[in-house]
């Protein structure tokens, strides 16, 4: 009977340590995901505790094997299953770690999604700001047209220049007479951002009379002394200007403007004197010439200038509906000619598209004074006007 239990136990030995192997080989479970409620038998851990043998694996992926149990299982003790490992509901399944290569392998490279991207070598250009409003006044869109009004007080005069060949007679004629209104029109348009381009005309005539203290000369005709004389002068101006904006840029909303002026400008001056007493003898006759035809004691003939002007304007808007404005230009040689104008205007915008101006304007001129007779004359006055815009913002 004895030899037969001591037979049992020898081939239980020998089942054990066959299978201990394939066991070792097998992917121990994580002993963080298993149910710690999960019963483990006293059998199971003690073989655990005691194993001694332990199995190498050739397969780099695979964790390191178990050591395999030799001790002797007590027979009275009843051998109990492993349990299966329990996965906790919602746990996360854990990756093992992946295993070093050996010596002499070659590492495998990540997968292509967990390479890192190539850098370039040319300097990518940086982000661009961000785009500021544009705010557009009336008159920086669309069109516009105005007229102004205003009375100028000043004489001109007429004076002999370099080239004159008249000599023991006077040639300084102030030209009589304060013109009773003069005009000016504009036409406006915009051309670009905040850039305008503006055509404007100003016309304005005056007469008078005065008699003569000495023997005076004017456009070829010659009056005595105690002459009763009629004056007359007619004045047109014409002006093209580009207004070009020159600070602030990018305007955005700010108010104020700065503007540089590029202009061209045409002046006419005309004028006529005349003897009207002249014309009839003592006794009213009418004389005649050596033709037999009335005499024309009339002396007429006009100057003008075309030239470049060059100036600044700017421009103010303190609230929605008011603006404030000015500018001047000019141009000329010393001992030439010259030509000036400017304005200093305050508008108010009555209407969507209408606002009313007030304020001051002056012009000048000089005529070349390379010549036989040139005209000078500089005016200043107030004024009130209107416009119109296509746009009303």
């Amino acid at each position: 009977m004895k030899n037969l239990l001591n037979g049992f136990i020898c081939t239980c030995l020998l089942v054990i340590a066959g299978n201990l192997p394939a066991r070792a080989q097998e992917k121990k479970p994580d002993p963080q995901s298993v149910d710690q409620t999960a019963p483990v038998s006293t059998a199971t851990a003690t073989t655990t505790a005691t194993a001694t043998t332990t199995v190498t694996t050739t397969d780099p992926t695979q964790p390191p094997a178990a050591p395999a149990d030799t001790s002797t299982p007590d027979p009275q003790t009843p051998q109990q299953p492993l349990a299966a490992p329990q996965q906790t509901p919602g746990a996360p399944q854990q990756t093992p770690p992946a295993a070093t290569p050996q010596t002499g392998q070659t590492p495998v490279p990540p997968p292509a999604e967990e390479q890192p991207a190539p850098k370039s070598l040319i300097a990518q250009p940086p982000p661009p700001p961000p785009k500021v409003p544009d705010v557009r006044r009336p008159g920086e869109s669309g069109f516009w047209v105005g007229v102004i009004g205003w009375i100028p007080k000043e004489q001109p005069y007429q004076n002999g220049g370099n080239k004159n060949q008249v000599f023991g007679n006077s040639l300084f004629l102030t030209l009589q007479g304060k013109p009773k209104f003069a005009e000016t029109v504009e036409v406006g348009a915009a051309v670009g951002l905040h850039n305008t381009l503006k055509l404007t005309y100003t016309d304005f005539r005056a007469s008078g009379d005065f008699t003569t203290p000495i023997i005076v000369s004017a456009w070829g005709q010659t009056y005595s002394g105690g002459t009763y004389l009629s004056t007359n002068y007619h004045v047109q101006s014409a002006k093209l200007s580009y207004e070009y904006l020159t600070w602030p840029y990018p305007v955005g909303s700010k108010k104020f403007r700065l503007k540089t002026l590029w202009q061209v400008q045409f002046t006419n001056v005309s004028t006529v004197f005349d003897a009207p007493d002249n014309y009839y003898d003592s006794n009213g006759n009418l004389i005649l010439d050596s033709n037999g035809n009335p005499i024309n004691l009339a002396g007429a003939g006009n100057k003008h200038i075309i030239s470049p002007e060059f100036g600044l304007g700017f421009s103010y808007y303190p609230s929605r509906h008011v603006r404030i404005e000015a500018s001047g230009s000019g141009f000329g040689f010393p001992h030439r000619y010259y030509v000036w104008d400017g304005n200093f205007a305050v508008s108010y915008r009555a209407l969507n598209h209408f606002e009313i101006r007030g304020g001051a304007v002056g012009m000048g001129f000089k005529t070349s004074t390379n010549s036989d007779t040139y005209i000078k004359g500089n005016y200043l006055s107030a004024f009130l006007g209107v416009r119109w815009y296509s746009n009303s913002e």
